[in-house]
């Protein structure tokens, strides 16, 4: 089963499984789809994390990048920043890992030839697709330096359906596809990063793998055990929310406002003090130990009013399994939107801006290095019981990636939902004022947004017990793009893709 934010991504991931490919093989077809027909989500000029089950075994692969060798805070601190800039402004573009991810698990796991994986991919950049509503309003928000830079896609992208071309990707495609990363990071696309970057990265940046196996983190919720990435990802914050929202005795009905304001708090209690302590190297096992030993400042009847600790979407994940039980969660990003909204001259690829999770702080452990890799709100998860893959799930959503996950675990694990009923359901999400990476740095604390689809009361009653709530559309994208694949009671694949992407879906070969 394939499930993506793209129905174009998913064929591409199904083709290869009709081929005999595995879910690795599958994961990174989809990918490649969906860096072509969804540059306002992902691409090669972003980074990847991603779980592989296989054979009992739970694999994590860091497949994020790192600054450049040139990086320095105190230069962006002389020009007066005392954040990351957002956008235009090359120094928040970290050495793009995704292209990395995909050589490494194709490496480690694949079993078709690299360029039958990308072949689906080079088919679309070079024919061209059909503009999805998301892009159309991505490309609309652009600003005057913005349309100019990323000139390919605004160019085309105007209205839903629109064909839309991609040549320079297509040649990365087939470059990567006959010469390896080396073809990509030392070839053109390299030689274009190198030229915009002005000293900013060296070519030994460039020939360093930013793909990394890891050990993955690991916590018992609901009768599973949930896995995520380790620091830089934020995903401990999933599995520390999950582990004290397993012991609150959560109401049966999950439309009770009483049931969203335990997560939210359980949410709260686990996030608070996250810019503080989130860096490359976190101990995720010492973060969940603290935030099980703060299990008291959870308050089960009105919303905790204590000051929030004072920072680092558009993402896009996907899942795929196959026959033999493997399963691939695998998340891939460029931070916000189309990124930096800086492209690579040579192959039109949109860079992202991950580096803005970097801080500018003089002596905090996460504040911006050469080499060193940005906190990442980027947190796929997967679950098992018994050793065995129960579940594949992950959604974009910038900082409420956590607290969406935790949702659909607390529904799929505790309510016994099916994926399509927690799919739909609506949602809550914990936002900070400006630009979705700024949720536990607000001043006043996150506001409670609620999803308009939610049972119509969560807003008052929520605002009863204390919380500042905001209340959004219906199946709106602040509410991230989930994809869900489990095993169902009889050993099957069940899985649902969210409605909120438009054009997502989810198929089984």
């Amino acid at each position: 089963m394939v499930s993506s934010a793209d129905g174009l991504a998913t064929q591409a991931g199904l083709s290869v499984l009709a081929q005999g490919g595995n879910a690795v093989d599958a994961a990174i077809a989809t990918n490649a789809a969906i860096a072509v027909t969804g540059p306002h989500l992902c691409g090669m000029g972003g980074d990847l994390f991603a779980l592989v089950h296989h054979e009992g075994k739970v694999e994590c692969l860091n497949a994020s990048g790192r600054a450049g060798s040139g990086a320095s805070a105190a230069a962006i601190r002389a020009d007066g920043h005392t954040e990351m800039p957002f956008r235009h402004d090359i120094r928040t573009v970290t050495v793009p890992g995704c292209v990395d991810g995909w050589v490494a698990l194709h490496a480690r796991f694949g079993t078709l030839p690299l360029a039958t994986l990308l072949a689906p991919a080079i088919e679309l950049a070079d024919g061209g697709f059909p503009a999805s509503p998301l892009l159309v309003a991505s490309a609309a928000r652009l600003d005057s330096l913005g349309r100019a830079t990323l000139h390919e896609l605004s160019s085309q992208a105007h209205l839903p359906n629109e064909r839309v071309r991609r040549p320079g990707v297509a040649r990365a495609l087939r470059a990567i596809a006959e010469g390896g990363r080396e073809a990509f990071y030392q070839g053109s696309f390299g030689e274009g990063l190198l030229q915009l970057g002005d000293g900013w990265y060296t070519a030994a940046d460039l020939a360093r793998s930013q793909a990394e196996w890891v050990h993955p983190l690991r916590a018992t919720a609901w009768g599973v055990e949930l896995w995520t990435v380790p620091p830089n990802s934020q995903g401990y914050l999933t599995l520390g929310a999950a582990a004290l929202a397993s012991h609150l005795d959560l109401p049966a009905d999950t439309g009770d406002e009483w049931w969203a304001h335990l997560l939210i708090e359980a949410a709260k209690v686990a996030g608070f003090d996250r810019p503080q302590v989130l860096h490359e190297g976190a101990d995720g096992v010492a973060l969940l130990r603290s935030i099980a030993d703060r299990a008291h400042l959870l308050d089960v009847d009105r919303a905790a009013d204590w000051p929030m600790a004072g920072s680092a979407g558009d993402t896009t994940y996907l899942c795929t399994t196959d026959e033999q039980g493997m399963g691939v969660s695998l998340i891939q990003s460029n931070a916000s939107g189309l990124g930096s909204w800086i492209v690579e001259p040579n192959t039109q690829i949109n860079l992202h801006n991950r580096g803005l999770g970097f801080s500018l702080i003089e002596g905090h452990p996460a504040e911006l290095a050469a080499g060193a890799r940005p906190p990442h709100t980027l947190s796929p998860a997967l679950a098992t019981r018994n050793g065995e893959l129960a579940a594949v799930f992950g959604t974009m959503g910038g900082d409420a990636q956590p607290q969406i996950l935790l949702q659909l675990a607390a529904r799929l694990f505790h309510q016994h939902q099916s994926p399509a009923v927690a799919m739909h359901a609506g949602r809550w999400s914990l936002s900070g004022p400006v630009t979705g990476f700024d949720t536990w740095t607000a001043p006043t604390g996150p506001i409670v947004q609620i999803e308009g689809n939610a049972p119509a009361h969560w807003a008052a009653d929520l605002a009863a017990r204390g919380h500042v709530t905001s209340v959004l559309g219906a199946y709106d994208s602040a509410f991230g793009h989930a994809q869900i694949i489990m095993r169902d009671d009889n050993g099957f694949w069940a899985g649902a893709s969210d409605p909120r992407a438009r054009v997502g879906s989810v198929a089984g070969a």
